[in-house]
């Protein structure tokens, strides 16, 4: 069973700035393919990782105001934060490796 938890402008504060591990973000959509293709990764990162660091996904469809105040403007994109602070933000898809060397420097 995964572990990610789906991150909305209602749960964002207590599950993200809130959050006592470092955040994961995955802003994504449904219709988007470079989404569907990191999925598995984020699944296995947020089982893997389970306890050291929380992994939430933000559907842009559903939380477009959210999206927007995050300076998201294309997907997939990753952001991490901890202690409140975003620490890293990027777009783009890439290999389960270097979302892996990304979260390193943070746990």
């Amino acid at each position: 069973m995964s572990k990610e938890i789906t991150i909305t402008g209602g749960n964002f504060e207590s599950e993200v700035i809130n959050a006592s591990v470092p955040v994961l973000l995955d802003f994504w959509a449904s219709w988007c393919g470079p989404c569907k293709m990191i999925a598995p990764f984020i699944e296995q990162i947020a089982d893997e990782y389970d306890g050291r660091l929380k992994v939430g996904k933000i559907n842009v469809d559903e939380e477009g105001e959210l999206a927007m105040k995050h300076n998201v403007a294309s997907i997939p994109t990753l952001a991490v934060y901890k202690n409140g602070e975003q620490l890293f933000i990027q777009s783009g898809a890439m290999p389960k490796n270097q979302i892996e060397s990304l979260i390193q420097q943070y746990l």
